[in-house]
């Protein structure tokens, strides 16, 4: 029996994974971070921002299967190319950032803004690839309640997120990222 829900299923399977590798890698340079005197920020918002992955990483599964979504490839194949460039967005900041990137704010003492690779243009380029991987996500299979989690919990989360991010690096590396802010934009080229 051909069932596309199975194929889906498989999708979200390998992007948990996916960002199981992350974790571990964040966590590694979370360590090296710390033992150059990096201090974390915003620590208390982390653990929600884990709950809205794992909410996203279930709820649009689950919903596929119970509502009995199929894949219409006018819809979907897009949304997997998609989702194949946002990961290629975070593989570039993950490289560009090298032991710096971490999925917790850790600002080191004294190391210069990163302006290369994705940064010339965006601040928070790897927040960009997030959220749209996670659209390309749901709306593969039409995930109306990942769709709700994405625009009613993530996007909220991340831009709280970002808020904190700039307020650690402004604190951390005063007006050199102040004069790098003024040039970038926040999450989409021409627009914020």
């Amino acid at each position: 029996m051909h069932d596309t829900r199975i194929w889906y299923t498989g999708l979200v399977a390998l992007m948990v994974v996916e960002r199981l590798a992350e974790l571990l890698l964040s966590a590694r340079n979370a360590r090296r971070l710390r033992a150059r005197g990096g201090v974390e920020h915003g620590a208390g918002h982390y653990p929600l921002m884990v709950i809205l992955h794992a909410a996203l990483f279930l709820a649009a599964p689950a919903e596929v299967f119970l509502a009995g979504r199929r894949f219409a490839p006018w819809v979907g194949l897009p949304m997997i190319v998609l989702l194949a460039g946002t990961l290629l967005l975070r593989y570039w900041v993950i490289a560009t950032l090298g032991d710096r990137w971490c999925t917790r704010v850790i600002v080191p003492p004294g190391e210069p803004s990163i302006a290369a690779g994705p940064y010339r243009i965006l601040r928070h380029p790897s927040y960009t690839g997030a959220v749209l991987a996670a659209a390309g996500v749901v709306i593969t299979l039409a995930s109306v309640a990942g769709l709700a989690v994405i625009v009613a919990l993530v996007v909220p989360a991340y831009l709280y997120r970002i808020r904190v991010e700039e307020e650690a690096l402004i604190s951390g590396l005063g007006e050199e990222y102040r004069a790098y802010r003024s040039h970038t934009w926040r999450l989409i080229p021409f627009v914020f």
